[in-house]
Order: structure tokens, then C-alpha cells, then sequence
């Protein structure tokens, strides 16, 4: 087993891992000194531990003990690059604008025009008069940093982040609950899984239920030249072209080719023109996307669509939406030629109906019904097909009216998930309000704004919220319904009041990971101290280069005026930046950004949200690895006025990781509530080299979806209610308790929907 993957994946749950049996730990032991030295190391990185996590230390060898520390020093940065661009930088420079514009001319005309000042070792000059060079550890012009230190502050933090213990028998609990989440994984739960596979074998009880963490055991298996046992999961012709696009692109979702181009396009291009790649970008996605396969592969492809559980009609029918996708991949697995060997019948068969499309179509006749306004025939075919039923359940009660509707989908509501009438609930409210803004998130970043069903104008605002209110009914009686059919012994129940401000996870999936804790989007943290301190961190393994990643925030003022902080503009209210560095240093620990916050220059300027965001300036996606968050304490946070180094493991509350081959260009990642003094976590990824491209009303949009979706508390208040459950105030009276620790495993709290 690797230790290091199990400590990484158990701190994600606020646990360390330890391969102890927790009948063996002696609860009465005296900490050693090397568990006290680590128990030191974990504070000056914001962390504590359990009583039984201490007790257990003292069973586990003292190599052990450095493998636990060296691997949280690598998961909070201890060991990276921290200083930026401007020393002290929480006393702005002065910078403006005339001294880069003066550095510029003097930098084209050089010495012989008059110009005298410092050479640095980029080559630019720096004019007397300008620039405060004993401030910065770089070029002040070209933000080419020269300095670079392993220094970061610790142990400043306010509040110190409980570790309890993770056993072997907790890790295979939370493999397994991955395996069965009942709704799509985020980012983080994505990567844990895929660690978790290698090291774990595949059990055969699980069933998994969600396509997305299908292809990622598929994947596993294939690698392990165990392709034949991955039909269980292959259930249709779409699920593997779902696992071979997931093969190609990375992503479980099936985007089509043009849309991958497209949007490749887009990240590359640049708004100055000699550094726009946004041509060569789409021809280099082009040629990525080129369907070749070996021998080994072709076949493996035709004997999964020959064991396929469905007649060749029904193939076909079910490759049908993404036809031309598939006559692609039958010339690139040359499946015609393996239909005519001997034991592919079926597959034979297929590509017989699929080409002479000798087949109809559900969605085609489901039109048709619907075009000529034929309301039995309709609401009868999406009756064989709940979960498309439930996909268009508003767009049909608009047509055909709430009482026919909702009564045929009465019909088939328990045979559709949770997650699916959860998500219902939470779309009402936005659906039926003709002024509210409605958003999609594709997966290849960005937000769409959804144009209001042009049907709504038919209905007055009173019927409107008729069927609001029908839907959210429907959701409280089915959920009701299925908790109450659920065998449960307990009597008494804890509900954690930290679990109304979380939102129940589905629909708004993270895609970030997040190595320090869990944390379901939505999530709001309170701020303890006067300041916020943001932070950015990449380049971490890319040498010296110029890649320019850059921190920025947006201040809502009164009378809808906006500051903005970022690197055209280093202070403004409330709000002070550390300088734009726009290379790589030289050395592998990457380079970072700082933005503070003051809370009592905020409110006393009446300010209201504060939106943060982290864009790449460079040409294409945010630098992988890229590390983003915000650091909060009731202590004051010390700047270095040598390095201007201002980390501090123990202060950071909320931090995120990019991923590899990620599509995000710009990212908001936290919104301050002034008033509230709450940093609310969402992810909203945006298209765009700068701040200004953020759209405010999708910001304020996806806020107040969060808002209004179904909390955590408020699912288990349905629980209680439908199983005469006792609430109390404490967790260790209670038969179920629901605490925030809980919480933090979100494939846990799907559970809930699995009912």
C-alpha cells in the first residue's frame, strides 16, 4: 500500500491515515517525543488532533511519522516559492502609470537620449525617478521575478482544524461510498477515486450507478487488461462511446469534436495580437482528436458492442444522437471488417440497422406528439422514460398544464433518482420567474445564460408560482414518501445547524480539487479577523518561463460603483495587491500573488460583496496545479518586509488545486458577504484574460441559485419528519448523528438521495 496516497486522500476528510487497529490503541498511553514533535509540526500548519488520533501515534514508527509530515508540508506548500513581486507590499509602492510609460520610452531610446537609471538583469532599464527598485524582488516593468526564498510563516492561524484518525477499515468505507455516489463526483472525489483504484481491489457488491464514475473503473480495468470485466458497466452502445471519447479527451462527458475546437480557440486567443494562438490552437485540437487505434483495441470495442443487452433496433436507436460521431469510430475500430468474423453476429446486425436506419426514433415520435399538441400521446412516451420525463417536466406543464402533467408523472416519480427530483425542486423557483436569470454550465467552462421558456408569457404571476409551489410539493411528498419506506431503527437524531448553510451537491459540481478539506459548493465560511488575505500559486516544475497567471477581486460599492484590484490596479478600497509577476522564476517552486482585504475599510466604505477571482493572461487555460484560496486569522497576518512573503499554512481556510488538462481561462472562487463577514465558496469558470470578464449578473445569478437550493439540514428535517425521529441537542445522545465532519465526505451525503 502507498501511505503517502492514503494520507493525501484521508487529509481531504480532515483524517490522517494509519494502518492501525483501533482495538489495539491504548486510549491511556503517554504521547513520545516524536509524536509530540509532530503534533508541533501539525499546529504550525493549522491543524490539532483527536484524543484517539494522539494515542494511536504512539503505535506507528518514527519514519512513519516524518512521511506524515513531509506529506502535509507538500499538500499545504511549506516547501514553495512565496515571495512576490513587491517587498512589504502591504505598503503600496506608489507605482502609476506614468512610470511605466516613462520606462517604456526609456527602455526603446535607451542611455544615449538621456535616460539614466539601473539595468536589471532581464535587460530593461529602470529611469531614475520611477520605480522604488529597493522595493521589489523583480523587474518592476516586465514582472520578472529574481528573488525567490523557502521561507513561509507559520502558527499564526486563530483556529487550529481537528485531524482525527482514519484506519484502513475507514479508507475502504470511503472507496466504496465513492463507488456508489448517487450523484456525479466533483474534482476532488474524481481524483481520490482514481488513486483509490490502483490500491484497492474492484469489490464485487458494489454497484455503480453514475456513468461518469463508470468510465473511471472501466479505465482501470482496461489498464489492467481486465477489458472483458468491464461490460457490467457497459450497458449501452452510448456508454462506450462515453469511455472512448472519455479515452481521448479526459473528460466523462461526450462534448462534440467542433465544440472541443471551438472552445480551444477561444482560451488560446489573445487580446494582443502577436501572442494569439488561437488558429493554431484549434488545428493543434483537431489533430488531437484524430480517431487512431491499434489492433488489440478495435477488437476489444467489437466484442464490447457485440455483448451489448439490447437488440440491434434498439442499438441503433440508442446511437442515433450522436450518429455522426459514430460512423467515425466504426471506420477508426474497422468494425465492419471485424462484424464479418466469425461470433460477431450481433455486432453484424447493428451496423446492418445503423446504416440503413431501419429504425425509429423515441425523441422523433416524442416531437411529433408534441408538435401536433397531442397531450396523451405525449406525456404516454415520456411515461417509458422517466428520467427524460423529468428533463423536461417544466417545458410540459407550460404546454399541456400542471394538473395532466404532474398527474402522469405521479405515475413514474418512484422509479426516477433522488438526485433528479432534488434537482427539480432547486430549478423551480429560477424556471417559472420570467425575469430571473437561468445559467448552464457546460463542461468546457464558462456560463451560459438560459433565454425564459417564451411559453411563460401566457401565465400570470400567480399561476406561475402555482406550479412553483406544485413542484416543490411533489419533491417534499415523493422524498417524504421514500424516507419513510426506509427500515430505521434509530429514535433520536443530531442535526448539525452548520448543515443548513451547506447545499446538498447536485447540479453544481466542482471541478477544482481541493487537497487541504472537502467542501460542498455554496458552503459559506465565517471570517474571524479584520482581514482576508487571497493568494495565487503556480509554476510550480515549469522552470523559467513566462507564463502570467494573475490574482484579482471586484468591490461592490454603493450606487452600483465597482472597484477593482488587480494588476492594472494594485490598491483601491479595502483592498491591496502584492505586484504582477508574469514569469516563472528560475528553480521549480513556482512563483505566487497576494491580494489582502480589510473588512473595516469595506463596510466603512459601505461596500457589499467582494468577488474573487484568478484569471491566466498567458495564452490557454489556468496553469495546471495552479493553487488558489484565502487565508483568514483574528491575529494579525505578518508581510514580509525582506521577501514580502505572506503565507501562512495555519491561516489558510478554504484552498483549491487546478487540474490537469483543465478548459477553465478565468475562475471565481469565493465571494465576501461584507455585512455577514462570510466568505461563500462557489467555482464559477468564465472565458476571459481578465476580471472584466466576469459577468457581475451570473455572479449574482449562480449566488442566488445556492441560496435557494435544498440545504443538507433541510433534507435531513425530511428525513426526521418521515421516520418520527427525536431531535437533540448533542451528538453523542443521538442514534444517527449528522455532524460537519460528516459532511465533509459529500459521497456521504448523496447517500441521502439514494432512497
Amino acid at each position: 500500500m502507498d501511505n503517502n496516497v492514503l494520507t493525501k486522500v484521508a487529509l481531504r476528510y480532515k483524517a490522517v491515515f494509519l494502518d492501525v487497529n483501533r482495538a489495539d490503541i491504548n486510549l491511556q498511553s503517554e504521547a513520545t517525543a516524536p509524536v509530540l514533535a509532530l503534533v508541533r509540526r501539525l499546529q504550525e500548519n493549522g491543524y490539532c488532533v483527536s484524543e484517539e488520533l494522539l494515542h494511536a501515534l504512539n503505535n506507528v514508527p518514527v519514519d512513519r511519522l516524518a512521511e506524515i509530515t513531509s506529506c502535509i508540508n507538500e499538500v499545504m506548500g511549506v516547501d514553495l516559492n512565496w515571495t512576490p513581486l513587491v517587498k512589504g507590499w502591504d505598503v503600496p509602492t506608489g507605482e502609476s502609470l506614468a512610470d511605466h510609460l516613462i520606462t517604456w520610452v526609456a527602455n526603446i531610446f535607451g542611455k544615449k537620449a538621456g535616460f539614466k537609471g539601473t539595468t536589471l538583469p532581464c535587460g530593461h532599464l529602470i529611469p531614475e525617478g520611477t520605480f522604488p527598485l529597493e522595493r521589489y524582488t523583480g523587474c518592476p516593468f516586465c514582472g520578472k521575478p529574481f528573488e525567490t526564498s523557502d521561507f513561509v510563516y507559520k502558527g499564526q492561524g486563530s483556529k487550529l482544524k481537528e485531524l482525527r484518525l482514519f484506519t484502513m477499515e475507514d479508507m475502504v468505507y470511503v472507496f466504496r461510498s465513492l463507488l456508489t455516489s448517487a450523484t456525479p463526483l466533483d474534482g476532488t472525489q474524481q481524483d481520490s477515486l482514481s488513486q483509490l483504484l490502483r490500491l484497492f481491489p474492484l469489490p464485487d457488491d458494489v454497484e455503480v450507478t453514475m456513468k461518469e464514475t463508470a468510465m473511471l473503473v472501466i479505465r482501470m480495468l482496461v489498464e489492467q487488461g481486465r477489458a472483458d470485466e468491464a461490460m457490467r458497466f457497459l450497458k449501452t452502445p452510448t456508454d462506450i462511446l462515453r469511455y472512448l471519447w472519455f479515452e481521448k479527451t479526459g473528460f466523462a462527458q461526450i462534448i462534440e469534436p467542433k465544440t472541443l475546437v471551438a472552445h480551444a480557440s477561444k482560451l488560446y486567443f489573445h487580446m494582443w495580437g502577436p501572442l494569439d494562438r488561437s488558429q493554431d490552437a484549434a488545428i493543434d485540437m483537431k489533430r488531437k482528436l484524430m480517431l487512431k487505434y491499434d489492433r488489440k483495441a478495435c477488437l476489444r470495442v467489437a466484442k464490447w458492442l457485440n455483448d451489448i443487452p439490447m437488440t440491434a433496433a434498439q442499438s441503433a436507436e440508442n446511437m442515433n444522437p450522436k450518429r455522426g460521431m459514430w460512423v467515425r469510430m466504426i471506420r477508426a475500430l474497422r468494425l465492419g471488417e471485424y462484424s464479418r468474423k466469425k461470433g460477431f453476429d450481433r455486432l453484424a446486425e447493428i451496423l446492418d440497422v445503423f446504416y440503413k436506419q431501419d429504425y425509429s426514433t423515441w425523441q422523433g415520435r416524442v416531437d411529433k406528439a408534441r408538435s401536433a399538441n397531442d397531450a396523451e400521446a405525449t406525456l404516454a412516451l415520456l411515461r417509458e422514460r422517466p428520467g427524460l420525463f423529468a428533463r423536461c417536466l417544466f417545458a410540459s406543464m407550460l404546454r399541456f398544464g400542471t394538473d395532466k402533467t404532474l398527474a402522469a408523472f405521479s405515475e413514474v416519480e418512484d422509479r426516477m433518482p433522488a438526485r433528479l427530483l432534488l434537482s427539480l425542486c432547486n430549478a423551480a423557483e429560477t424556471y417559472f420567474d420570467p425575469k430571473a436569470e437561468r445559467l448552464a454550465r457546460p463542461i468546457t467552462g464558462g456560463v451560459k445564460t438560459i433565454e425564459p421558456n417564451k411559453l411563460l408569457v401566457l401565465y400570470d404571476e400567480e399561476t406561475l408560482q402555482g406550479m412553483m409551489e406544485a413542484i416543490k410539493t411533489l419533491y417534499r411528498r415523493s422524498m417524504t414518501k421514500r424516507f419513510a419506506a426506509q427500515p430505521c431503527e434509530a429514535k433520536r437524531i443530531y442535526i448539525d445547524p452548520s448543515l443548513y448553510n451547506i447545499p446538498v451537491s447536485v447540479g453544481d459540481r466542482s471541478t477544482t480539487i481541493q487537497d487541504a478539506s472537502c467542501a460542498l459548493m455554496g458552503t459559506r465560511f465565517p471570517v474571524s479577523g479584520d482581514a482576508v488575505r487571497l493568494f495565487l500559486h503556480w509554476g510550480k516544475g515549469l522552470g523559467c518561463r513566462p507564463i502570467d497567471m494573475d490574482l484579482s477581486c471586484r468591490v461592490a460599492l454603493p450606487n452600483n460603483q465597482i472597484a477593482e484590484c488587480a494588476y492594472y490596479s494594485l490598491t483601491c478600497v479595502g483592498a491591496k495587491h502584492s505586484g504582477d509577476i508574469r514569469w516563472v522564476p528560475k528553480g521549480e517552486m513556482g512563483t505566487a500573488e497576494y491580494i489582502e482585504l480589510s473588512l473595516p475599510e469595506l463596510e466603512a466604505a459601505g461596500a457589499t460583496y467582494v468577488t474573487f477571482t484568478c484569471n491566466a493572461y498567458s495564452s490557454g487555460t489556468l496553469s495546471p496545479n495552479l493553487i488558489v484560496g484565502w487565508m483568514d486569522s483574528a491575529y494579525k497576518m505578518k508581510v514580509s518586509e525582506e521577501t514580502g512573503v505572506a503565507y501562512d499554512p495555519s491561516c489558510v481556510q478554504h484552498m483549491v488545486r487546478i487540474s490537469e488538462g483543465n478548459l477553465t481561462k478565468g475562475l471565481v472562487f469565493g465571494v465576501l458577504d461584507v455585512a455577514k463577514r462570510e466568505i461563500i465558496w462557489l467555482e464559477m469558470p468564465f472565458t476571459a484574460q481578465t476580471l472584466r470578464g466576469a459577468d457581475s449578473a451570473s455572479i449574482e445569478a449562480l449566488l442566488h441559485r445556492l441560496e435557494n437550493k435544498i440545504t443538507v439540514g433541510q433534507l435531513l428535517d425530511i428525513k426526521a419528519e418521515a421516520q418520527h425521529l427525536e431531535r437533540v441537542e448533542r451528538a453523542d445522545e443521538a442514534d444517527e448523528a449528522y455532524t460537519y465532519e460528516w459532511a465533509l465526505n459529500p459521497a456521504e451525503v448523496t447517500k441521502l438521495l439514494t432512497v
